[in-house]
């Protein structure tokens, strides 16, 4: 919503202002002094006409613009969206006649009545049967959005899954009826048909906690990303306790975060020895596909991206939670353009699950140096791991390679990242000096703070534009 501001508000400000303008500006003595004899106009007409022009202009604008914004979701959006731009034609139609028949009835009559008012009526006819067409072609969004419970067909979304991929397609899921014996199905691999309350349609993918289901809360005809972690493999019953309490905890850490860059987690439980974690779904696809050539995204799509990232990474750490799995394929970039940051906490609990000698810290490529040496983390993790996503995005490849697991860890810990100028050499040096900072390996030299680390980025954004 805070991008849509920036066209929005200049937009009504300028038709406001151009609104006030003509009748104040044709009271002025200086402007009853001139006139148009070429189109039989004085000052005050020329000026008030004027301003009502550049008013209907902007907002004919605005309606382009909105009609390039607004996200064809086929539910409200979609109505609003095709339904904008004939709706601005009528305005402009009905107020511009208001207008020339005030201020520039001497255009009227050397146009001809007769001619004006044959245009005004084709005008309002044409742009009304326009409106009427985008309402009824588009009615179906528009019950989408009241009455969503009856499409059950079509959720048309993709899971915010941890699996590589970073997206899974939802498109024809069909609702199918609850069976009994989930326990069994739990077994032989077939899908549970109840998690919780929640019903399970489909299988999503597998990602570092267990396999990812589509479900729906029938209380509230609610889809929901289910996310499992199996139980049942932990032998020691001490050490099983010990990880069911702290996959709630991270659960409720994680639940508790309020923030419109955050996937939201609506619920968590467990059942038949599986733990389960109910999200929300989203449509669209992780940074994970454009992190690579051709794909690369702009420069600027990459900061002001990952500007959200450190946002939202602020406010987690500043409620305690730390993300400990920060990567491309765990940022997702919706439809709607919003960036959605998932999986807090998953990392955590997926490393609770495993023995000693199968331990899961996280995503080896995105490690920081104290996550590798195990020792206690904290929110400056998170910003190593956010630089490396940072380098990879602007490159194409992370900053640290090696040929097998130990050499990679070594050169996390102890080796320098490439000079970002020897990959790129077309931006601005900041962004070296804020990826030096971002990816220092001794804590006291990184950014002490996500935001800090997003504040540098928008200024990095603004050094590229000029």
């Amino acid at each position: 919503m805070s991008k849509a501001w920036n066209w929005i508000v200049p937009h009504m400000f300028g038709i406001l202002a151009a609104l006030l303008a003509g009748p104040i500006l044709g009271r002025l003595a200086s402007v009853h002094a001139f006139s148009i004899p070429a189109l039989s106009l004085s000052g005050n007409a020329a000026v008030r006409l004027g301003a009502d022009v550049v008013a209907l202009a902007l907002l004919l604008s605005l309606a382009l613009n909105a009609y390039r914004e607004i996200p064809d979701n086929g539910r409200g959006s979609s109505f609003l969206r095709h339904i904008v731009i004939p709706l601005a034609v009528l305005t402009a139609i009905v107020y511009g006649d208001k207008a020339f028949r005030g201020v520039g009835l001497p255009l009227v009559e050397r146009f001809g009545s007769v001619r004006y008012l044959w245009a005004y009526t084709s005008g309002i006819i044409a742009s009304g049967l326009w409106l009427t067409v985008a309402w009824l072609s588009h009615l179906g969004s528009l019950r989408e959005a009241f009455c969503p419970a009856r499409h059950v067909k079509r959720p048309g979304q993709h899971a915010s899954a941890d699996d590589e991929s970073g997206e899974t397609n939802l498109d024809g899921v069909q609702e199918e009826e609850p069976q009994d014996g989930s326990a069994t199905m739990l077994l032989t691999g077939t899908p549970p048909s109840m998690l919780g309350r929640y019903k399970v349609l489909k299988e999503l993918g597998r990602g570092a906690m267990g396999i990812v289901y589509l479900g729906k809360d029938p209380t509230i005809q609610r889809f929901v990303a289910i996310k499992t972690m199996r139980l049942d493999q932990i032998d020691d019953g001490t050490k099983l306790q010990e990880v069911k309490a702290r996959f709630f905890r991270e659960a409720e850490s994680a639940g508790r975060l309020s923030h419109p860059n955050i996937v939201t987690i609506y619920d968590a439980g467990e059942q038949d020895e599986l733990g389960y974690i109910a999200m929300e779904v989203l449509e669209g696809s992780s940074l994970k596909q454009w992190s690579r050539p051709p794909n690369l995204m702009s420069v600027a799509d990459v900061v002001h991206a990952l500007t959200t990232v450190a946002e939202a990474l602020d406010h987690a750490h500043q409620q305690g939670v730390v993300h400990r799995d920060v990567k491309p394929a765990n940022v997702m970039l919706t439809k709607d353009r919003i960036v959605k940051v998932m999986d807090f906490g998953i990392a955590k609990m997926a490393s609770s699950s495993k023995t000693q000698t199968d331990l899961v810290l996280g995503t080896p490529t995105y490690m920081s140096p104290e996550q590798i040496a195990g020792k206690k983390v904290d929110g400056r993790s998170d910003i190593f791991s956010l630089g490396v996503v940072l380098f990879e995005l602007l490159t194409g490849r992370p900053p640290f390679i090696a040929d097998n697991l130990s050499a990679l860890l070594f050169a996390i810990a102890h080796q320098p990242h490439p000079p970002l100028n020897a990959l790129r050499k077309d931006l601005p040096p900041m962004f070296q000096e804020v990826l030096d900072r971002a990816l220092q390996k001794e804590l006291p030299q990184r950014y002490r703070r996500a935001g800090e680390f997003a504040r540098d980025l928008r200024a990095c954004l603004q050094s590229l534009a000029a």
